[in-house]
């Protein structure tokens, strides 16, 4: 079962039906799917500094501008420790450069979230929460976060924290899916954000 029906439970059948194909990832087979970033958004001009150094862990990145292309590739793993992981890679083309924003998912059964490392190698881990609007649209709110740094981890105090907000829904009239991400610290503001439409094919 899908590390995604697990933390939802019944309320995944409450997804619009191509959502559910989206993150049911029957068979274990990847979703991959082609698409553009309609705008991009980067925080205060003193952040520059960390969007470059994220780019070395595959995290964060200094572009922004509007009607970017970018792919997403989600692919079932099974970790070394034999837990059920979904790795998310997102590359957005920025002309010349290719930039990710890259992640490793995974199920917490005691506490009903998943788990979030992000970066490759992962440097920051998030708790997220999974829930479903009356409409059919998911949404996905980060928790706790922790910094990583090799096996260790340390809990990041909430004046430090990026915290996310997606918004994931399907566009039947376009036959689209529409994401919309916004990551927030308390005391800077706006971190990033990035709103567009991409595609599947392979989904019926």
């Amino acid at each position: 079962m899908s590390i995604y029906k697990k933390v939802l439970g019944t309320e995944f059948y409450r997804l619009h039906p191509m959502l559910q194909k989206r993150y049911g990832f029957s068979n274990n087979k990847p979703f991959h799917a082609t698409g553009v970033m309609k705008t991009i958004k980067k925080g205060p001009i003193f952040l520059y500094p960390i969007y470059w150094l994220g780019t070395k862990w595959k995290l964060l990145y200094p572009e922004h501008g509007s009607n970017i292309p970018f792919t997403i590739l989600n692919t079932p793993k099974i970790g070394a420790n034999g837990e059920e992981q979904i790795h998310w890679e997102r590359i957005f083309y920025f002309r010349s450069k290719k930039r990710y924003f890259n992640a490793l998912m995974s199920f917490d059964a005691e506490r009903n979230l998943i788990k979030d490392y992000l970066g490759e190698p992962s440097v920051l881990y998030s708790d997220l929460a999974f829930t479903v609007s009356t409409n059919g649209e998911l949404k996905i709110e980060s928790r706790k976060q922790r910094f990583v740094i090799g096996r260790f981890e340390f809990p990041l105090p909430r004046i430090f924290q990026g915290l996310a907000t997606v918004t994931e829904k399907y566009i039947e009239d376009n036959e689209v899916f529409h994401v919309k991400v916004e990551v927030k610290n308390p005391m800077f503001g706006l971190i990033f954000m990035y709103e567009g439409e991409f595609s599947n094919n392979d989904l019926e």
